[in-house]
């Protein structure tokens, strides 16, 4: 067994038995693969892919979650089977090539989506770029109601002038 360590990210548990093991496989989606591996395969290829601080996750049963697509997604699939099947127990991870405990795969879980965090990070583009276009546009529009304003006093000024005479 080989860990790819890009563009995969991966998550260590305990396996599930065979009767939850189908069902798990369903919620992780397409883009997730989960695989009951043996400790010592799994030790080498992290040794191998050079990632270091997983081989105390290595003991008792073990299965592991490989993720090519949002890890987001598969932390919040594993954690909600998890809360259902109470035989999974997540161990830890790998994320962007460096282990991670199972503490920080449930905050990985915690966040946003990749869409909806993006889709916040344009909604506040959007909002900076519509006050940068008002901040630029004030001046323009104070100089054009400036110039009615002095336009108007000389109106009233040149017609009450000869008034006056």
């Amino acid at each position: 067994m080989v860990l790819p360590t890009k563009p995969y990210n991966h998550v260590i548990c305990d396996r599930v038995d065979g009767a939850h093991d189908s069902d798990l496989r369903r919620s992780l989606g397409r883009t997730t693969t989960y695989s009951v591996t043996k400790n010592t395969l799994a030790k080498r290829a992290a040794a191998d892919a050079g990632i270091a601080g997983l081989d105390e996750l290595f003991t008792g049963p073990t299965a592991l979650a490989f993720v090519s697509g949002d890890p987001v997604e598969a932390a919040k699939s594993l954690r909600e089977f998890a809360k259902a099947n109470p035989l999974l127990i997540i161990k830890g991870g790998v994320f962007e090539g460096k282990a991670i405990s199972a503490a920080e795969v449930g905050r990985l879980a915690d966040l946003e989506s990749r869409e909806v965090l993006l889709a916040k990070l344009a909604g506040a583009m959007k909002a900076n770029l519509s006050k940068a276009a008002a901040l630029f546009q004030a001046p323009l529009a104070q100089a054009v109601r400036t110039v009615a304003a002095l336009q108007d006093k000389r109106e009233k000024d040149s017609g009450s002038a000869p008034a006056d005479e």
